[in-house]
């Protein structure tokens, strides 16, 4: 628990004010920006909390008693603490369990990942030969999907690997020969396990795509293209994102067949975040102000965001020196200590972390209270990716961006 220390120079207050265009670094600290461009944060800020519900919000009513699936995995997925569908499971296990390409629209952090791998695990229990292959596009997702299979696999037959940059491709290829049920991965290391003729998709009955939107953000969609043309044209396809544009749209219809399109978007994730900015005073210095604002009581999970590499790690170090208890992920660290950085998160050894855009995507941890952006975001879209680490599950939480 942080002891309370009030910042006098750090002005943030709940009239945010929509000017023209701020201009983010300046001050001493972990990301001083020279060359940083003139980033909007106002309009941003503005742009964001003018946003409607898609949809209001439905509480789950439905009970997981009554899924037609392998009593066994309702027992393991009850055991989790699950006892009500989600609306995104409710309306998509029934329609995957028939056997129909799916189209899965609905927010991050609500439910999408276990409304795809019951059906997928009921599938395999009712046929050992089917084969499933998860595309994401972060290694941090890839594992995420990877812990929630195997919770609900407890006692099941069902073996599964994963694929991705920066783990061993010794163990991969290994784990790819014992012909696993399921593999998950991202577009770079299966197109590379694909070219090595390693990975034969020729016998794969399913494909997801999960987070179609930051694969396009990203730019994998080619990559994607690629890989999904060595899967048979009989198969079952299922596409899950936040976001539906023109776009993407184009891209998926041209490979599902009939689809079902669902969409439980309960609410924009900005509408129940409060936005605001923290003003950088003359003569004070951003690790200053952030040092004062982690110190208050109020910040108890606080996910801060950097622009580079070297920065993030920098800025970790800085605060751990000040005695917070903190931890970074940026594309340089090597795999094994991203994962652990994340898992000391969520389980509340530090409760600070800092991260890059891109190490942060598809990340789904429950209770952060505060999002930093330290540093600006490059686009509006980051913008949004950034605070909708929070404010997760129809919670509240608080987002600030320095200026």
């Amino acid at each position: 628990m942080f002891n309370h220390r009030p910042v006098s120079n750090a002005r943030f207050s709940n009239k945010s004010r929509f000017g023209g265009p701020s201009r983010f670094g300046g001050g001493r600290g972990g990301f001083r920006g020279r060359g940083v461009p003139v980033v909007p944060i106002h309009s941003f800020i503005k742009k964001a909390s003018v946003q409607v519900p898609a949809q209001p919000v439905v509480a789950p009513t439905v009970s997981i008693e009554t899924l037609l699936i392998d009593q066994k995995l309702k027992n393991n997925i009850m055991s989790r603490g699950y006892k009500l569908l989600m609306p995104i499971q409710e309306k998509a296990i029934p329609s995957i369990l028939e056997g129909k390409d799916v189209i899965g629209i609905a927010n991050t952090g609500t439910g999408k990942t276990a409304a795809f791998l019951i059906p997928i695990i009921q599938h395999v229990i009712e046929n050992p030969n089917y084969k499933t292959l998860i595309i994401t596009p972060t290694r941090e997702l890839a594992l995420q999907i990877q812990e929630e299979l195997r919770r609900f696999t407890q006692g099941i037959r069902l073996n599964s690997t994963f694929c991705i940059g920066q783990s061993s491709m010794r163990n991969q290829i290994y784990d790819l020969r014992r012909n696993p049920h399921v593999v998950i991965g991202t577009p770079g290391r299966l197109k590379d396990l694909i070219e090595r003729r390693i990975l034969n998709l020729s016998v794969f009955s399913m494909i997801v795509l999960d987070e179609v939107d930051q694969m396009l953000d990203m730019g994998f969609i080619n990559d994607v293209k690629h890989i999904i043309s060595f899967l048979p044209a009989k198969r079952q396809s299922l596409f899950f994102s936040a976001t539906v544009s023109p776009e993407i749209n184009r891209i998926i219809q041209t490979f599902v067949t009939n689809p079902v399109t669902i969409s439980v978007k309960t609410q924009e994730t900005v509408s129940h975040i409060r936005q605001d900015v923290v003003k950088v005073e003359a003569g004070r210095s951003k690790i200053d102000i952030l040092d004062g604002l982690l110190k208050s009581e109020e910040f108890k999970k606080v996910l801060v965001f950097g622009r580079t590499k070297f920065g993030v790690e920098r800025l970790g170090q800085e605060l751990f020196r000040k005695g917070f208890k903190v931890t970074s992920i940026h594309g340089d660290k090597p795999q094994v200590k991203r994962q652990q950085a994340i898992r000391m998160f969520k389980d509340d050894v530090v409760n600070v972390m800092i991260a890059t855009d891109v190490a942060a995507r598809g990340l789904d941890i429950h209770d952060v209270t505060h999002v930093i952006n330290y540093d600006p975001p490059a686009t509006y879209e980051d913008y949004i990716h950034r605070i909708g680490r929070t404010g997760r599950a129809n919670k509240t939480g608080t987002a600030l961006t320095f200026v």
